[in-house]
Order: structure tokens, then sequence, then C-alpha cells
């Protein structure tokens, strides 16, 4: 993407995901939105993704769409995955929303021993399904052409190996780190974790969705694209 394009994007009234971007075509849902919550007028421009990197802008018309820009595909940045345990109230979608303005590539949430909310059965499904309603809005506002997923929900032993974990008393060296997991607001249960890599998110204790916040800064920047890199010197 060119430097010169990217205002462009920003501009547009919105972006909505559509199956084919070289054909766009919106969803019932989307042409709702964009009409008659938008009150988008003729004329005004539009950006259309498959999610998988593939965009254009469009023009909307008195019917459908009108490709005013050749079909482009952005490169994927590195993969990066945020585990996140759910946390009270409307707090987890808050991290959620962030940590796909960020870049993340991938939310899984994380059942812990301690978890303080209930998270099971249909409970668990009406989370997991809202988190992937608040992060397709996030990924349209901040105009993500690859989409972030969020998986189904799995628990601490089911975790990789490769995956770190975020501790009070970890390091400070988050060197080619690209996924972490976060805890609840009870902290992590004593042998949660065995041989696992821990990092520091800071020298202060941090709420639970700022940690989460917090850790998918530290991916995020760790994976470039950012213009700078973090080292172990630059955090504390």
């Amino acid at each position: 993407m060119s430097h010169l394009e990217w205002p462009r994007r920003v501009a547009a009234l919105a972006q909505f995901r559509v199956d084919d971007p070289h054909m766009p075509v919106l969803g019932s849902d989307d042409e709702h939105h964009l009409r008659t919550v938008l009150r988008a007028r003729s004329g005004e421009e539009i950006v259309v993704t498959d999610g998988e990197g593939a965009w254009s802008l469009c023009e909307v018309g008195d019917v459908g769409l009108h490709r005013v820009t050749p079909v482009e595909v952005d490169a994927p940045t590195p993969e990066t995955t945020l585990y996140l345990a759910p946390l009270k109230g409307d707090r987890s979608e808050w991290v959620v929303a962030k940590a796909t303005e960020l870049g993340v590539s991938r939310v899984v949430p994380l059942v812990s021993d301690r978890l303080v909310v209930k998270f099971k059965g249909e409970v668990r499904e009406k989370i997991v399904a809202r988190w992937r309603r608040i992060a397709a809005e996030a990924n349209g506002q901040c105009r993500r052409t690859h989409f972030v997923h969020v998986d189904e929900p799995v628990h601490v032993r089911d975790v990789p190996v490769n995956v770190a974990v975020a501790d009070f008393d970890g390091d400070a060296d988050w060197d080619n780190v690209r996924a972490v997991a976060i805890g609840p607001e009870g902290g992590w249960a004593p042998e949660e974790w065995t041989a696992r890599q821990k990092l520091s998110l800071g020298p202060t204790v941090l709420r639970a969705e700022t940690a989460g916040v917090v850790a998918a800064s530290l991916l995020a920047f760790g994976a470039g694209g950012w213009g700078f890199t973090l080292s172990s010197g630059e955090i504390g």
C-alpha cells in the first residue's frame, strides 16, 4: 500500500466486508447500515475488503456499489496471538476491540482456574459470539484488510508450549514473542503454568483489561510495521 492510498482509505465513509472486492455486493445488514444508519449519498466512497488482504475503493450508487480503484492486496503482518481470559462486564470486549485496532492476528478466549465470570454452555457461546461481533466492527473502523480471528476457547492446559505468559515476576525481553496469555482478575492459580516463558508488563500492577491492551501493543510493536522495534532494554 502506498502512502498516497492510505489517506483516501481513512477518509472513506466506512469499510465493509464483501465476498469479492472485484464485484462488490454488500449483505443486507451492511446495505441497511450504509444507507439508513450512515445515510450514504451517491458518489461517496467506501472501502470494501474480503478480510484476507484484498480491497478496493467503491462509490455508492443509487443502487449497488461501483468500484473506482483496482483491487489491491495488502501484505499480511507476522502472526500474533493474544490469549485472553474473559473478564467481568464488557471489559474483555474492550480489550478485543483494542487488540484488533493494534493489529493482533488472533484472539483466543482462555479458560483459567480463577475465572470470575461464568463461562460455560450458552453463556460461553454468547460471549464468544459477542467478541466476534466486536472484532468485526473494529476491523472496519481501523481499516484492517486482514481481519482478526476470534478462535474457539481453550483451557490453559491445552495452550501450545510456545505461548508466553504475562506475569509480574516475568522477564522484560519481548524479542520474537508472537503469542502471550493474559489472566483473569484473580490472577493465575499456583502451578497453573509450567515450563513457560514468563514476561513482565511493566513495573506496576495492572488491571486485567489494561494488561490485555499492553500485551497486544507489545506484540504489535514486536511484529514490526510500526517504523521501529522494541528491544529488551526499552521495556521496563
